[in-house]
């Protein structure tokens, strides 16, 4: 009696990686690649980023979130209040899902006071990210209720306009973040806490300035709080 042998091979299937659209110096379409090859060559790529703030007593605030500790790149640091990237086959208005995707923000396009294109650069170990920044800006109000991705943010933070310009400048060494944290089961809980320019990722200090400057433009403060 003959008898058979039988090999299985098994076919391990990558999960598919992100396809971006490549651009020029002059923001001019050149092609496509993968978003590991893109930020390996460092080529230029559009991303979407929305800003949220408010104006308890008049005075200008910005919010951020406070990135994952399970993240790969810049884990527990304060970003973006939200961000991503845009794939190639997405437009700009596409990016307004990261709002409802990353903190429970459900908002239509036109909801959105355009910033602008922000150019920068950010280098992180062998990662080199180029963005082309499709920047926006939203006003929240004081009752604002958040819902966090876990995978992706652990907390929101806001500081008051003033005070971050001053750190960016090194005017102030630390200022105090005013927010709240969940832990692993989703338990919230409010924090206040002390930050240095160390806590934030490091984005180009001309991005952050253009920000601040068009945000002002844009949401003019209404009083100023004396002595």
């Amino acid at each position: 009696m003959l008898k058979w042998q039988y090999t299985i091979f098994l076919e391990v299937i990558p999960l598919a990686e992100e396809i971006l659209t490549v651009f020029d110096e002059d923001h001019k379409k050149i092609g496509t690649a993968t978003r590991t090859k893109i930020h390996k060559t460092g080529e230029w790529h559009e991303t979407f980023h929305c800003w949220l703030v408010s104006r308890p007593n008049g005075k200008l605030v910005i919010h951020f979130q406070m990135r994952s500790p399970h993240k790969k790149d810049y884990p527990a640091m304060l970003d973006i209040t939200a961000a991503g990237h845009l794939l190639e086959n997405e437009t700009v208005e596409d990016g307004v899902r990261e709002l409802e995707e990353e903190i429970g923000l459900s908002l239509s396009f036109d909801e959105l006071h355009p910033l602008g294109i922000i150019k920068e650069t950010l280098h992180h170990e062998k990662l080199i990210d180029a963005e082309i920044c499709h920047v926006f800006a939203f006003e929240v109000q004081a009752d604002c209720q958040f819902r966090l991705q876990k995978s992706e943010v652990t907390g929101m933070y806001q500081l008051e306009l003033d005070s971050f310009k001053a750190l960016l400048q090194d005017e102030s060494a630390q200022i105090i973040a005013k927010g709240f944290e969940e832990d692993a089961e989703g338990a919230r809980y409010n924090v206040d806490k002390t930050v240095s320019k160390l806590d934030f990722v490091p984005h180009e200090a001309a991005y952050f300035a253009e920000v601040i400057k068009r945000i002002e433009e844009a949401y003019p403060q209404l009083m100023k709080l004396k002595g």
